[in-house]
C-alpha cells in the first residue's frame, strides 16, 4: 500500500469516527487541525468535554490493536497541538484526549472502539 491509498484509508475513518461521535452526541467542531506542532484527526465537544481525538484505522486487529499507534512522542504531538487550538478557541469545558479504533474489515459495518481520556494530560 502505497502513501495515497493509506492516506485515503486514514481520512476514511476520520470521516466515520466522526460520523461516530455524532451519533454519540457530540458537535464536530473540527477536523484536520493542523499546526506546525502536529495535527489533530477530529475535535468534539459534548456537555462536558472537548475531546482531541485520534483516530486510527485498520482493517482488522490480527497484528497489533490500532491504539498501539499512539507512542508517547505522538502523544507529546497531540498535546502540543491541543494547547495551541485551545490558545485559540477558549473553552470552558474540560479538555480531554479521545483515541478511536476504526476496523473496516469486521463485518459490514465498521467496528469502532471508543478510549476515552486515552492518556494523561499532564499540560
Amino acid at each position: 500500500m502505497n502513501g495515497a491509498e493509506k492516506k485515503l484509508i486514514g481520512r476514511r475513518g476520520e470521516l466515520l469516527a466522526a460520523e461516530y461521535l455524532k451519533n454519540k452526541r457530540y458537535q464536530i467542531v473540527g477536523m484536520n487541525y493542523s499546526c506546525r506542532l502536529g495535527e489533530l484527526d477530529v475535535i468534539a465537544e459534548n456537555r462536558d468535554y472537548v475531546a482531541f481525538v485520534e483516530v486510527k484505522t485498520r482493517k482488522n486487529a490480527d497484528f497489533a490493536k490500532a491504539r498501539e499507534a499512539v507512542t508517547p512522542s505522538k502523544q507529546r504531538r497531540l498535546i502540543a497541538a491541543a494547547q495551541l487550538w485551545l490558545q485559540q478557541n477558549p473553552t470552558d469545558k474540560q479538555p480531554r484526549f479521545d483515541v478511536i479504533e476504526v476496523y473496516t474489515e469486521e463485518g459490514p459495518k465498521p467496528r469502532f472502539v471508543h478510549l476515552e481520556n486515552a492518556f494523561g494530560t499532564d499540560w
